[in-house]
């Protein structure tokens, strides 16, 4: 029997693509590279990503079909390629950023989403080009507090790539899940869905020159975070708190999560959030109402630095639930409290740097 790239073909075009219903020879999946020796055969079939769901089935298939309708002789040798140029691998995805500040808690309801948001915004503020991921996927709190709650990103075609454009509002580049799922809806995902979601969104978006890449991690410790350490080389960690010790003793796993032997990553100090309550119209009272510093002593104790003292303010949760982050205004109490935020955490992240090796990635254990 011989065999010539015609039969082969007509073998081929039995077989259908399940995401369009198409053969995959019409629906142009088998490259010209159909390559006949003796009774060996060997091509590539063509997919739209790398990641097609469908690649095994299709391969099976094909090779099934050439048994079939040519012979249960022929030894044939599929390969895949794709048409998107793969993800760039863990630790290169962002080249063009030059730090990776992961903002953090130990625990819920301490505010970590408004110090990320107006860092973020107090950043773009001092100069600096920002970008923002909210990472909190099953609480994705940052479309509201940046008043981009309707916004959809669309895709955009770079180096064969079809790669996320980033929201942009005042001066940050930002993505987050929100900005896919429907905000009425709890997001019920097992722990692998949302790490792919995460990953795509860090690996397949246009983050482009960034000085600092700042992500809104959920609070404690938990796969997410655990896919970010294996995902970026995080530059350094902003613990935030309150000052109660219930917050501080769950500061101080998320300090441990960071510090961990096989994780490695800096911390850059710690935020005492809600540090104390200042009437608008009494800008000179205090009221310690969550206790006094307790911040300053774990900050003292771990030797890390303290890096701000956000008070609570009436207008700062108007702002946030408004979309227009205290950080915009630089002449308010907790606006001139965020711009001096930004400042230490840019004092801080340049000492790490200079004093530090950069930071590795979390190797996956196999």
């Amino acid at each position: 029997m011989t065999l010539y790239p015609k039969i082969i073909t007509d073998a081929l075009s039995t077989v259908r693509y399940p995401g369009t219903g198409k053969d995959i020879v019409s629906a142009e999946m088998v490259a010209d590279n159909i390559r006949i020796d003796g009774m060996k055969v060997s091509f590539s079939i063509i997919f739209d990503k790398s990641t097609d769901p469908f690649q095994k089935s299709v391969v099976k298939a094909a090779e099934a079909a050439i048994h079939a309708y040519v012979s249960k002789d022929v030894e044939v040798t599929i390969t895949t390629e794709s048409r998107q140029a793969a993800r760039p691998e863990p630790g290169k995805m962002l080249p063009q950023v030059k730090n990776v500040i992961a903002v953090s808690s130990g625990k819920g309801g301490v505010g970590k989403s408004t110090v990320a948001a107006n860092l973020a915004v107090a950043l773009a503020k001092l100069g600096y080009k920002v970008g923002m991921l909210d990472a909190d996927i099953f609480g994705p709190s940052q479309p509201k507090m940046f008043q981009v709650e309707d916004a959809r990103p669309y895709a955009e075609e770079v180096e064969g790539r079809d790669l996320i454009v980033p929201v942009e509002k005042y001066g940050v580049k930002l993505l987050s899940i929100g900005f896919f799922v429907d905000p009425d809806q709890a997001t019920l995902w097992r722990g692998g869905m949302a790490s792919n979601a995460l990953k795509q969104l860090v690996g397949d978006a246009l983050w482009g020159d960034l000085d600092y890449f700042i992500l809104d991690t959920p609070p404690g410790t938990s796969d997410i975070h655990l896919t970010l350490l294996q995902t970026l080389a995080i530059t350094g960690a902003v613990i935030v708190s309150t000052p109660q010790q219930v917050a501080l003793a769950d500061a101080r796993k998320g300090i441990n999560m960071y510090m961990n032997d096989k994780v490695n990553v800096p911390i850059l100090g710690l935020v005492e959030n809600m540090a104390w309550f200042t009437p608008a119209e009494m800008p000179e009272n205090k009221y310690y109402i969550f206790g006094k510093e307790g911040c300053k002593q774990l900050s003292e104790e771990l030797q890390v630095p303290l890096l701000g003292q956000i008070p609570i303010v009436q207008s700062i949760c108007e702002n946030g639930d408004n979309g227009t982050p205290a950080a915009l205004d630089a002449g308010s109490i907790t606006g001139q409290a965020f711009i001096q935020l930004a400042q230490r955490v840019v004092e801080e992240t340049e000492k790490r740097n200079r004093e530090m090796d950069p930071t590795k990635i979390v190797e996956v254990q196999k």
